[in-house]
């Protein structure tokens, strides 16, 4: 494995090393936790396979809310009072110009143009545009670059978040934070360096683990879900009579096997299950810790609101990727279903708004509080916008808006983004971008330049090619660079 360039014979694999100083991951772990001497606890700590940042990062690590479902750009950030003005009337011809429809929509007789029903207004000093439906994000906008261009080619949920996820519309390759995982590897010892949180109880598009996966790279790069409840990662817990002292005696003697293996068959996945047995070992002290809200305050809570009491809201989810950032892991990835909206539009948007508008506005608030902001890049959007015209019957209090995968619209903050800016321009039917377009490999070179990796340079090779995270375009972002 190497980020990029020629094969070196020179080249040493991680256990190789180790095992020429008599010492295998097992071993290593196992003595800085009995005997925690600052060398040692340095060689276990996970450098990634860059070894550092290749130049100084903007960002130490990512929090990605991801509002699975495609929310609709027209009734959040992109305002079109045009729209409202045309309401009604068929979608131009010279607007769509061929462009293909889903069949959820296509045969249609007409596509009757649909204005949103809520009010927008101008917020903060960058004067940015933001609906009703919006509130505590509004207030916000300041600290906030607004991407309103962003496209994608995927025009169903399955391959459009996928996209988003992995650079591929094709499954199996692996996700955003498997890649930064595996090139800039982990900044804690006793927690994952990927962290994957969904709302729990939410309906919609289905979610797959293949979305926080690893694909073709070792497995210890896949992300690792915690769920609400009394056990945050399933079967992390000892069953009942084994204690830590046996738990340990029995990971030394699967040290010990895996070991015997590796010699004879090869070293990377089962390197990959050592790793994960040791962290595994590790989090059942660390998870219940960064997992236990007890400790956080009145105003705390209030801050996110009431929903963050509840274990698995997204409330509570937002207050725990705050935990998490704040004890080093690098990748916090949260889903939240619900944003399909192809009828209902007013009501189920409302609803998604509710949920998630004050605890992101916490979020932010609360890193930039703390001093992690600067170095925290927090991401909010979905796979794909929505039609500027109505899926079914629209009337002047309901309407539906199919999938749309020309424009959408997404902000970040913090983590070295510019803010109070707002990047990208539709036109005034909210059909095309016109200006600025940033397409799904622009997104992911720009996050990972933000984290100090040049976007061509990570690399992994399979099936005799090199593949990377943006395949094999993406130009990264520069005028939304601080």
């Amino acid at each position: 494995m190497q980020c990029t360039g020629p094969e070196s014979a020179a080249h040493v694999t991680r256990r190789q090393f180790l095992n020429r100083f008599g010492m295998g991951l097992g071993g290593v772990a196992l003595a800085s936790l009995m005997n925690p001497v600052p060398s040692l606890r340095a060689a276990t700590l996970d450098r990634g396979v860059l070894g550092a940042p290749q130049f100084a990062p903007r960002a130490k690590r990512v929090i990605y809310l991801f509002m699975a479902g495609g929310p609709s750009q027209l009734e959040t950030f992109d305002y079109k009072p045009l729209l409202n003005k045309l309401n009604g009337e068929d979608l131009p011809a010279s607007v769509r110009m061929g462009q293909r429809l889903t069949g959820m929509s296509g045969n249609q007789a007409v596509l009757p143009l649909a204005g949103s029903i809520f009010k927008f207004a101008q917020h903060g000093q960058s004067g940015a545009w933001v609906s009703e439906l919006l509130p505590h994000t509004a207030k916000m906008v300041d600290d906030m670059c607004i991407v309103r261009s962003l496209y994608t080619e995927a025009i169903n949920h399955d391959p459009a978040i996928t996209f988003l996820q992995t650079g591929s519309q094709i499954s199996g390759r692996p996700s955003i934070g498997a890649w930064v995982h595996y090139g800039l590897g982990s900044d804690n010892e006793n927690l994952p360096a990927f962290v994957v949180l969904i709302t729990k109880g939410k309906g919609g598009q289905p979610l797959y683990s293949r979305l926080w996966g690893s694909g073709w790279l070792p497995s210890r790069y896949q992300g690792v879900q915690f769920r609400a409840g009394k056990e945050p990662v399933l079967y992390l817990n000892n069953p009942d009579g084994i204690s830590m002292a046996s738990r340990r005696r029995m990971l030394d003697a699967l040290h010990d096997l895996h070991q015997e293996n590796a010699d004879r068959m090869g070293e990377a996945e089962v390197d990959a299950k050592i790793a994960q047995y040791e962290m595994a070992y590790k989090m059942q002290s660390s998870v219940p810790d960064a997992t236990d809200l007890s400790d956080e305050s009145e105003r705390t809570f209030a801050a996110y609101g009431e929903d963050a009491r509840k274990p698995g809201t997204f409330a509570a989810n937002c207050l725990l990727a705050r935990r998490l950032a704040e004890r080093g892991v690098k990748f916090i990835q949260l889903y939240h279903q619900g944003w399909d909206q192809h009828g209902g539009l007013p009501a189920g948007i409302s609803t998604q708004c509710k949920e998630t508008d004050q605890p992101c506005a916490a979020l932010l608030n609360d890193l930039k509080q703390r001093g992690l902001l600067d170095d925290t890049l927090v991401i909010w959007g979905g796979e794909f916008g929505r039609t500027n015209y109505s899926q079914g019957k629209l009337t002047a209090t309901d309407y539906g808006r199919d999938h749309h995968p020309r424009c959408f619209s997404m902000w970040m903050a913090g983590g070295g983004v510019k803010a109070g800016t707002v990047y990208g321009e539709t036109d005034e039917y909210g059909y095309n971008v016109v200006n600025n377009g940033v397409h799904v490999h622009d997104f992911h070179a720009t996050l990972l330049q933000l984290l100090g990796v040049h976007h061509e340079q990570l690399t992994f090779k399979h099936q005799g090619r090199r593949f990377r995270l943006t395949d094999v375009f993406g130009n990264v972002v520069q005028d939304i660079l601080a």
